[in-house]
């Protein structure tokens, strides 16, 4: 299922980089979203071509799936010093306008609906998993304000611009993955994001 959902995604990311004006801005944002789906928090320092590969230096953080206590040992094995060093020229929710922000956290609150479950009250649990997912608080709060009064999935996603529906897709296969499965409704609200996300580009 992740797969299916997963490779059209990358397709059409593919597409999006052979038009985009900054090539080397979009491709540094790509690379840390396919390493967000699998739960890596990752950021690009360092871009170039060489011959007709592209070498990439990459920043990681903790994955989802290393405790703390894991993630320390690796750091004092390697005895190194973490970049933190900003990706340049990608859509991130701090850069997006404050209606694209409304519509994140509205669609991110539809996909933990969608889970079965009632997020409002398992509230104290959920929190600090998004929060291990690299969102804000800002975000955070946005998408508990959004769980209160939901909205319907077809007005969210209409006109939602393909960057946009990425970012939150992005997001909404690791909440959907929280429980290690993915239920029939979230399967619908994942697909929808998708076909956001694949909707031609306007050059």
């Amino acid at each position: 299922m992740l797969v299916q959902l997963v490779r059209p995604l990358v397709r059409t990311q593919v597409q999006m980089l052979t038009q985009a004006q900054s090539a080397s801005g979009k491709l540094v944002g790509m690379v840390s979203q396919w390493l967000g789906y699998l739960g890596i928090q990752a950021e690009v320092t360092q871009l170039q071509t060489t011959g007709n590969r592209i070498q990439v230096s990459l920043c990681v953080g903790k994955p989802e799936q290393c405790t703390e206590a894991e993630w320390q040992k690796i750091l004092d094995n390697l005895n190194q010093e973490a970049n933190t060093a900003p990706a340049e020229d990608t859509l991130t929710y701090k850069a997006m306008t404050s209606a694209q922000q409304s519509k994140v956290q509205r669609l991110l609150a539809s996909i933990l609906h969608a889970s079965g479950q009632d997020p409002t009250a398992e509230w104290a649990t959920l929190r600090p998993r998004l929060a291990a997912m690299g969102m804000d608080e800002s975000m955070i709060a946005g998408v508990h304000a959004a769980l209160k009064v939901p909205m319907p999935m077809e007005l969210l996603i209409e006109q939602l611009e393909p960057d946009v529906a990425a970012f939150v897709l992005s997001k909404a296969i690791n909440i959907a993955l929280l429980d290690q499965q993915i239920s029939q409704a979230e399967d619908t609200v994942l697909k929808a994001l998708l076909n956001a996300v694949d909707r031609p580009v306007v050059a």
